[in-house]
């Protein structure tokens, strides 16, 4: 699989874990659905764009490095949205960083290089 791809799968795959991990704040249980579907679209982004830098540069650390600040800039715009994400600001944004990271390290390690993709 190619690391573009690879990196937008495992992204959304940690991305829906992340977000049912919301299940266990009771007072986000009633926005579950929404929670899980833009922790995905993150999570998606976030591997898209580190499997992008690991195919052009052919670095680990900038692949890790671009999940890194996509996952935490996407994660900070989620939690800045509403009054309960502002109370649980970092309960937000690492988790959505670690995505970025995994799917930054799985891309450049497990992806495979296919320059037409």
């Amino acid at each position: 699989m190619s690391k573009v791809m690879l990196g937008m799968l495992v992204g959304a795959v940690l991305g829906c874990f992340d977000g049912l991990t919301a299940w266990f704040t009771p007072e986000a249980r009633p926005m579950i659905l929404s929670i899980v579907f833009f922790s995905m679209l993150k999570g998606f982004l976030a591997g898209w764009v580190a499997g992008y830098v690991a195919r052009r540069t052919g670095s680990m650390g900038w692949a890790v490095g671009s999940g890194l600040v996509v996952g935490l800039v996407l994660s900070a715009l989620a939690a800045m949205g509403s009054e309960v994400s502002r109370a649980h600001f970092f309960e937000i944004v690492i988790p959505g960083a670690i995505v970025g990271v995994i799917a930054g390290f799985a891309s450049h390690r497990f992806g495979t290089y296919n320059p037409a993709t």
